[in-house]
């Protein structure tokens, strides 16, 4: 934001939080005028929209979606409702098998199983919430049509037997500090429910470490604004949302140093060929490469993180509660 910032002559005064829950109770818990603009997890978007007073339609006219990289991203799930927008993506990333490099290969890597290793006993960290840990576990006991986060009773309880047998390799739940330094000082050599926005910059600070998409699929984390319906400042907010989205923004957002996220923009995949090169081709954001999100997208590799939708997101967060406590 620093840039903007400098441009427009205003200061952001940012309320942090991990997880779309602890997003909803911040908002709960605060009088109305409190925020200006949302950047929430796409999946919960729907939730503020459906909602109906927190958040304003959005004209998409202000928005380029005919630079979008995807056809998906131009109609998020969730992010439209009754043909009018309320939330526009700004940047994702795709979560998979994170590991030490020193300690496992990346054809280990290649599968959730790897989580169940000798080689990793006791040394297994998982990212302290529900559903991108849920979703893996979903994918590797091959929940993957229609997806990881919208599964029969039956199934359900496939993953939460799956996910107990995982007890005895954990060393523990991790925020995202917690999940930083272990993976940094080698306390744990495997990782659920993260991806390249942790391990992307402890590698390029030198650490042994990687996340690959396995072959039973990844999933992805998308990131969305929507503008606050108590807000005083729209304007400016329509002027911040519309420069993440220029080709400059999204450098910036691509190369952010807490965590990278990929350009959802085709400008903005350009910028950051000609720009940063090195962290395009680092990312896969080169034509040609393997790891190309768009084209992970297209082989049918990745999942869009959901809530689930035959089972509540209560239901998921305590069983989650419960595996922790195990």
């Amino acid at each position: 934001v620093e840039a903007f910032e400098a441009e427009h002559n205003v200061k952001f005064k940012p309320k942090y939080y991990a997880g779309g829950d602890n997003m909803l109770a911040a908002l709960a818990q605060s009088p109305p005028g409190t925020f200006d603009i949302i950047h929430t997890d796409a999946e919960y978007a729907r939730i503020l929209i459906e909602r109906g007073d927190l958040v304003d339609e959005m004209n998409p006219a202000d928005y380029p979606f005919d630079d979008m990289l995807h056809e998906d991203f131009t109609n998020f799930p969730g992010h439209w409702k009754d043909g009018k927008l309320y939330s526009v993506i700004t940047r994702f990333g795709h979560l998979g098998v994170t590991y030490n490099k020193e300690h496992l290969s990346l054809e280990e890597a290649m599968s959730y199983d790897v989580y169940w290793s000798p080689k990793v006993t006791g040394k297994v960290g998982h990212f302290d919430w529900h559903l991108p840990n849920l979703g893996q576990v979903s994918l590797l006991e091959g929940n993957s049509d229609p997806g990881p986060f919208d599964i029969s009773a039956d199934a359900w309880a496939g993953v939460r037997e799956k996910t107990l047998s995982l007890k005895p390799q954990v060393k523990g739940f991790f925020d995202y500090g917690g999940t930083f330094s272990s993976l940094k000082n080698g306390e744990i050599l495997a990782c659920v429910g993260i991806g390249d926005w942790v391990t992307g910059v402890l590698e390029k600070d030198g650490a042994p470490v990687g996340s690959a998409v396995p072959t039973e699929g990844g999933i992805q984390w998308t990131e969305s604004y929507s503008v606050v319906s108590t807000s005083t400042k729209k304007d400016i907010v329509k002027k911040y949302i519309q420069y993440t989205l220029s080709p400059e923004g999204q450098v910036r957002s691509a190369n952010m140093a807490a965590y990278p996220g990929f350009t959802v923009t085709k400008s903005g995949m350009k910028a950051l060929r000609e720009r940063t090169p090195q962290e395009a081709e680092r990312t896969g954001q080169v034509e040609g490469a393997a790891n190309n999100p768009i084209t992970l997208i297209d082989e049918g590799r990745i999942h869009y993180r959901d809530t689930p939708k035959q089972q509540s997101l209560e239901e998921w967060n305590e069983f989650w509660s419960e595996y922790k406590n195990a």
